[in-house]
């Protein structure tokens, strides 16, 4: 709650927002607005220069690295850039985060790449290596290893920038049918506003590094706000 952040300048200028348990929040702006930051600064990557960051019932900043490393093994996260290790195959991307934060035996661990990379329709890609694929792989295998934890909250950073429709469509439902099975809380930051808007159950809105506009779907097709209605309605070509 009221979280800043700054580096050079400021970022986050007092953001205070709540994600109920087991929804898709969609987190919309434009560029430069601290979208990415807010997402970090929730997964306990950034930590605020001023506020307060609770997730699954604890405060981030009260935590050492122990503690931190805890509440990680329930959070699971897409990076915009994918963040794939390039010197590891497929399956050992996705296996990292398993052999990081839990002792599993090797076989569960296979069980479970294998399990995501057919959930995911990548199935057999285990021994291929990132520079091998095309970009809407790279984004599925990322998914896979977000999910392969099966973590209580998810964050996704631009899951489907660079993607064609049918691939972003395809990545939006895996997000849906992940919050729908296992009751996953999820936020998700898109540019594809229009295809963002057909998943989220509530959404936020940063501009200038404030939160300006927070609630339903519904509400923000038809909020009054000049920067919302701008901004949804001119990225959504047409009703929703």
């Amino acid at each position: 709650m009221d979280v800043h952040v700054a580096f050079r300048q400021p970022v986050l200028r007092g953001v205070s927002l709540e994600v109920p348990e087991g929804c898709i929040y969609a987190l919309i702006g434009p560029g430069a607005a601290g979208k990415s930051v807010l997402l970090k600064t929730l997964a306990g990557l950034i930590r605020p220069s001023q506020g307060r960051v609770e997730l699954l019932g604890r405060t981030l900043g009260e935590l050492d690295e122990a503690g931190l490393m805890e509440v990680r093994r329930d959070v699971g996260m897409l990076f915009q850039n994918y963040a794939l290790f390039d010197f590891m195959t497929v399956g050992e991307n996705i296996a990292f985060p398993l052999r990081r934060l839990f002792s599993l035996g090797e076989r569960e661990i296979q069980e479970r790449v294998a399990e995501r990379l057919a959930r995911v329709s990548l199935p057999g890609f285990e021994p291929r290596l990132p520079a091998g694929l095309s970009g809407g792989q790279k984004k599925r295998v990322g998914v896979a290893r977000a999910t392969v934890s099966r973590p209580r909250v998810l964050l996704y950073d631009e899951p489907t920038a660079g993607l064609d429709p049918v691939t972003s469509q395809k990545i939006y439902d895996l997000i849906r049918e992940e919050q729908r099975t296992h009751r996953t809380t999820n936020v998700v930051i898109s540019s594809d506003v229009r295809g963002l808007l057909t998943i989220a159950d509530r959404v936020g809105m940063l501009h200038g590094g404030k939160l300006i506009f927070e609630g339903t779907r519904e509400q923000a097709l038809a909020s009054e706000v000049p920067e919302v209605r701008q901004f949804v309605h001119g990225l959504t070509d047409g009703p929703l």
